[in-house]
């Protein structure tokens, strides 16, 4: 008996997930994956150089909202959600989609996705995009290269172009990022590494991902995408709960996964947060994972060039999965032009243009910001009409990304990163440390 399968994603935990559990499983067909939250990710074919040999002509990618018909269509037993960042409700509706076409609707879980490392590994994931699991994880991968261990930063998946070319990246410099033909999204990830001297690591074949990096590697650093959990077991997992958002840490999955199975618990932005929200977040953990340390952390806002921002009317441009289905009606960018003394922050929606206002439709919590969109040649160039069109004196930055870099702009730029300090809890670094000596 053959049961025929449906796989909803995102271009990343769903090839994932069936890399690692579906695809040496003949008994479980899979007849398309479907995708959703990234645009221009649909209309393409997973190849079957990655498929293997039960899928000769590959896997079609479909839209998510075809899910009911092709589940009617393909007369699909199993429906698995494999992909993050969803309320639990929202969760539910979907599961609800597809019993009501007569399907089973699945999630799986760590023991049969995880693979195993040969290396020690350090998780950094959290219970909501945007909570600041990347600063920490630069500051991680940085104390590390000053003490002259080699960590190879993997990279939770981001695959938008030719998914064969895709299956192993490994990025050193810019010019790998230009050969890789990485969109914003990838360059606002992976370019804070390379600007400290890092490699890192991403792509689809996590499998082969990891056994190349472990060539090169004293440790494996997973830099978490999303809320979504470690695609790699973790000796040491570090979760990021978001103080500007308490309650979030158990309505969204898989972040309550990630808060219940951590060792280390940061709660980031605490300099921003009230008493109440720290409070909160501290009882949260009590009651559902009582044996992690906590943490408190900040995560502190510079911008460079310093004092530029005063007295320009600025548009600010933020990291744009945190914005958009990360739920936040801004960023660092915006609190960068704020205190900077910015004499006006122009509302870039009036202006925005084709896929860009669509954006602003799809995602009404948005603020007078600008979400770093550009997963395609046409939609940077919309994102530099919206730019252009808004006239400001000066853009204020605040994706990772290197938008001078990406994008034609008459005007100057202003970069914003996150700096990360722990403030009060155990010492993280100490823990990664001790984690290194058990291994020797």
């Amino acid at each position: 008996m053959t049961d025929r399968c449906i796989v909803m994603g995102a271009a990343g935990r769903d090839f994932h997930d069936f890399i690692t559990f579906l695809r040496e499983r003949p008994q479980l067909r899979v007849v398309c994956f479907t995708a959703e939250q990234i645009p221009f990710i649909d209309a393409r074919t997973f190849p079957a150089s990655l498929a293997g040999p039960h899928y000769p002509e590959g896997i079609p990618i479909e839209p998510e909202s075809e899910l009911a018909r092709l589940i009617v269509e393909h007369d699909v037993d199993y429906v698995f959600l494999s992909y993050s960042d969803l309320p639990h409700e929202e969760v539910m509706h979907k599961a609800s989609i597809a019993q009501a076409a007569g399907a089973s609707f699945a999630l799986l879980g760590p023991k049969h996705t995880q693979i195993r490392s040969s290396k020690p590994v350090v998780s950094v994931t959290a219970a909501r995009t945007g909570s600041g699991k990347s600063p920490l994880s630069q500051a991680i991968a940085r104390r590390l290269a000053d003490r002259g261990v080699r960590a190879a930063v993997l990279r939770h998946p981001m695959p938008y172009g030719d998914l064969a070319k895709q299956a192993v990246q490994r990025f050193a410099t810019a010019a790998d990022l230009d050969a890789h033909e990485c969109t914003i999204e990838e360059r606002e990830e992976y370019e804070p590494y390379l600007d400290l001297g890092l490699v890192v690591w991403a792509g689809v074949d996590y499998p082969s991902i990891l056994a190349a990096a472990e060539q090169e590697a004293d440790l494996i650093l997973w830099d978490g995408g999303n809320n979504d959990t470690s695609f790699v077991k973790a000796d040491l997992s570090i979760v990021v709960l978001d103080a500007l958002r308490p309650g979030h840490e158990t309505r969204y999955y898989p972040g309550e996964t990630n808060l219940r199975v951590a060792d280390l618990l940061v709660l980031s932005k605490a300099a921003q947060a009230t008493p109440e929200a720290l409070a909160a977040l501290r009882a949260t953990a009590a009651r559902t994972n009582p044996d992690a340390g906590i943490v408190e952390a900040d995560l502190v806002v510079h911008a460079e060039p310093e004092g530029v921002i005063a007295g320009k009317r600025v548009l600010v441009v933020e990291d744009g999965p945190t914005i958009t289905h990360g739920g936040m009606p801004s960023g660092a960018g915006l609190l960068a032009a704020t205190a900077g003394g910015a004499a006006e922050i122009l509302d870039p929606r009036p202006f925005a243009v084709g896929t860009i206002a669509k954006a602003y439709a799809a995602y009404p919590h948005i603020g007078p910001v600008l979400p770093a969109l550009g997963y395609s040649d046409a939609q940077r160039h919309e994102l530099e009409a919206t730019i252009a069109a808004a006239a400001p004196d000066l853009v204020v930055d605040g994706s990772p990304a290197h938008l001078d870099r990406l994008l034609r702009l008459e005007v100057p730029v202003v970069q914003v990163r996150y700096r990360f300090e722990a403030r009060s809890g155990p010492d993280l670094f100490a823990a990664v440390d001790a984690l290194l000596e058990s291994a020797t």
